[in-house]
């Protein structure tokens, strides 16, 4: 038995005819990108096209409108966004933003339950000093 060239008997290395065998290019073409569609951007790699939304109206006008301490959160949350997104903290800004968002809703949802609360007091004492008014009859 010898370990040289095999001459066609088939032996370590010898590919069957047509077959293609090792590094053999597919049929249709080369290394290209898949069929139906290349590859898609790389995730997590540069930074995303626009700035996430740093909610400061919302901050402010549930600030101004309805609860003043949660307010005051948002509008510094929403302060955060534009800074870190300059920064390059493109998470940072992301959930700076939705931490931004959730205080507004917090301060909108506190300062609608107030209001309510405030408006029934209201019927409430109007209801009680009207039956407690004496009444003088002729």
């Amino acid at each position: 038995m010898s370990y040289g060239n095999q001459g066609g008997s088939g032996g370590y290395g010898a590919q069957p005819p047509g077959s293609g065998g090792y590094g053999a290019q597919p049929p249709g073409g080369g290394y290209g990108p898949p069929p139906g569609g290349g590859y898609g951007p790389p995730g997590g790699y540069g930074a995303p096209q626009t700035p996430p939304d740093n909610h400061l109206v919302a901050a402010i006008l549930t600030t101004l409108f309805c609860c003043l301490p949660f307010g005051i959160v948002s509008i510094v949350k929403s302060s955060q966004v534009n800074s870190k997104w300059a920064a390059g903290d493109y998470q940072g800004a992301v959930a700076a933003s939705e931490e931004a968002k959730t205080w507004w809703k917090r301060a909108l949802i506190v300062g609608v339950i107030v209001e309510v609360v405030v408006i029934v007091l209201y019927i409430l004492l109007f209801v009680v000093l009207v039956a407690n008014t004496p009444t003088y009859g002729y």
